[in-house]
């Protein structure tokens, strides 16, 4: 049975080139200024927790981002080439080139915002100065600091029959790095992107030392750098049963969605 079509909002045709693309046509090399995403924040969030993509075609694709492993097992995290999967204790792990995802976002990261952190900042001084630097329909994020505190969270791996994704979220592990040097990986989109994408701003961790990392619920940076690359183009991979429709989006619809991260 497919699986719930996101519906596109007129902002997101004229602001977000959106390219729609079957496993078979997702085959060409890095574009700068390019976003590759495979399938849809609405399908995982109705439990679709297989994908046919692999990181190893993912890679061409990118070498920053974020997304999970099929069977939800993790959270991802792309930096500087290199694929990682946070387990469920927050433990970081190498992705094998073979493994496969239902959800990740990549892109070939070229900063065109590169700012020093203004002093020690709480996690909506962060995003504060994330938006202020943000101009475009959506940009990756990176932010590499030294962190007083890094709280994040990962969800245990799941077994057909798949839950939605809300049901899952209840059983997430939440845990505390504190006094910790790592890189913050990800993405801002803007609300007309709801069902496409996580709306506002997603965002992983990763430990300097490749240990420790996850999906980030707060973060409060003493020093480090931002920087951003934005984009106008988006290119989404489409496993079989993920379709993508048209219209507007239903803003209920939209605040359920940015509610169940």
């Amino acid at each position: 049975m497919p699986h719930s079509a996101p519906m596109l909002d007129e902002r997101m045709v004229a602001n977000l080139h959106v390219h729609a693309l079957r496993l078979s046509e997702a085959h060409a090399d890095r574009e700068p200024y390019v976003l590759f995403q495979a399938s849809t924040i609405a399908a995982l969030l109705d439990g679709a927790y297989e994908g046919d993509l692999t990181f190893a075609e993912l890679a061409r694709h990118g070498d920053l981002g974020l997304g999970t492993l099929n069977g939800l097992d993790g959270e991802m995290i792309a930096l500087d080439g290199s694929f990682y999967r946070a387990d469920i204790e927050g433990l970081v792990h190498p992705v094998p080139a073979s493994a496969r995802t239902p959800f990740a976002v990549v892109v070939p990261f070229e900063a065109a915002v590169d700012v020093g952190l203004p002093g020690p900042l709480d996690h909506f001084g962060l995003l504060g100065l994330i938006e202020q630097h943000s101009d475009s329909a959506a940009c990756a994020v990176r932010v590499d600091g030294e962190f007083e505190l890094v709280r994040a969270r990962s969800v245990p791996r799941q077994s057909p029959p798949y839950r939605p994704l809300a049901e899952v979220a209840a059983e997430q592990h939440v845990f505390e790095l504190h006094d910790v040097s790592g890189t913050l990986v990800g993405f801002r989109f803007p609300d007309y992107a709801s069902g496409l994408e996580v709306v506002g701003h997603h965002l992983h961790f990763i430990s300097e030392d490749r240990t420790r990392g996850g999906h980030v619920l707060e973060c409060r940076p003493r020093v480090g750098r931002l920087r951003l690359d934005p984009s106008s183009d988006l290119h989404v991979e489409l496993p079989p049963g993920v379709e993508l429709g048209e219209g507007h989006v239903d803003e209920q619809a939209l605040a359920r969605i940015e509610g169940a991260g």
